[in-house]
C-alpha cells in the first residue's frame, strides 16, 4: 500500500455492527509512501498512527 499526505484512508468494518472509518492522511514518514501513516479521523478528529490491514484502502487526492 502506498499513500501521500492529503489522501483519504478508508477502513471497512469487518464484523456485524462495525462502521466504516474514514480519515485524512496527515503524515507519511517514508519517501516511498509505505506505512505507517498519521491519520486524522473524520468521526472524532482524533489523530493517530495507523498500520493498515487488509480491510483498508486509499482514495488518492485529486
Amino acid at each position: 500500500m502506498k499513500a501521500k499526505v492529503g489522501d483519504t484512508i478508508v477502513v471497512e468494518g469487518t464484523h456485524v455492527g462495525d462502521h466504516r472509518r474514514i480519515g485524512l492522511i496527515t503524515a507519511v514518514p517514508h519517501e516511498d509512501g509505505s506505512p505507517p501513516y498519521t491519520v486524522r479521523w473524520e468521526d472524532d478528529q482524533h489523530e493517530g498512527i495507523l498500520y493498515p490491514g487488509p480491510d483498508t484502502h486509499i482514495k488518492t487526492a485529486g
